[in-house]
């Protein structure tokens, strides 16, 4: 882990509140794997004084560590304020990234909104792989412009909530349809997914009933990004009744998804 000032290459709007940030870290960008995050102040100055937690989204030009991030409060509306050359503090990578399956798996991504940044990476890690990317939007006005963020050269199916754009319904309807009607590859498959949460109990939902191996990036709120201030934990699934929990920051926020009490949360 690594805590540097940062220069801010490019700060750009790919979305209806959202944006696609870059900066030059040769440490960072040479430590990460895709899944892992970092903490980031938002600004020069002591307020706000807790860093934002963001997902690596990728890496170019092997040393251009790049995030995609949503505006949803005061931090990272200070954040899409921030302009090209401005210094800001970091500290990454950090946590469990993903774990790549067996190269003869076909890798199933479901992304719900802003979930894409971290399935983004690892699509990169695994270009040459068979490979479905599946994303997930209320509508069409939220979509994000993915080829602002990189070319994947890979298939990316879409679903919308209201049928404004690709399929008409949820990027979980869209898994289940598409697992339909493979039947005879559903023992072939790996699933990897990020979204909102209840889109994450569906897939897994999903994923349990075809036995699939499912790997799960969890959000949550952030204070330390170390495990330290136990503001992130979640229930571990447990045979033997007694009461665990892991981490979010520390043990993921990649995690199988069997060592997760779903119920819990």
């Amino acid at each position: 882990m690594i805590e540097q000032a940062i220069k801010v290459v490019f700060n750009k709007r790919v979305g209806p509140d959202t944006f696609f940030m870059g900066f030059r870290s040769p440490e960072i960008a040479a430590k990460s794997t895709p899944g892992q995050f970092i903490m980031l102040r938002v600004n020069t100055g002591m307020d706000p004084l807790l860093r934002r937690p963001f997902s690596i989204c990728g890496i170019q030009d092997g040393d251009l560590v790049c995030i995609l991030y949503r505006v949803v409060g005061r931090g990272t509306t200070i954040l899409s304020e921030t302009g090209d050359g401005e210094i800001l503090s970091v500290i990454g990578p950090i946590g469990r990234g993903f774990e790549l399956p067996e190269r003869d798996k076909k890798v199933l991504l479901v992304a719900g909104g802003i979930g894409i940044a971290p399935l983004f990476f690892l699509a990169q890690a695994m270009r040459t792989r068979d490979m479905e990317f599946m994303t997930g939007f209320t509508s069409s006005s939220e979509i994000i412009d993915t080829d602002q963020i990189g070319d994947l050269s890979i298939k990316m199916s879409m679903a919308t909530d209201d049928g404004t754009e690709g399929y008409a319904g949820t990027v979980t309807d869209l898994l289940n349809e598409y697992l339909d009607q493979n039947p005879e590859k559903k023992r072939s498959f790996y699933l990897y997914t990020c979204g909102p949460l209840q889109m994450l109990k569906t897939v897994v939902s999903i994923a349990f009933d075809r036995n699939i191996p499912c790997q799960v990036s969890m959000e949550s709120a952030m204070a330390c990004g170390l495990g330290a201030c136990q503001g992130c934990v979640v229930k571990a699934f447990s045979l033997e009744g007694e009461t665990h929990y892991h981490h979010v920051c520390k043990d993921g926020p990649v995690f199988p998804a069997h060592v997760i009490d779903w119920k819990s949360i």
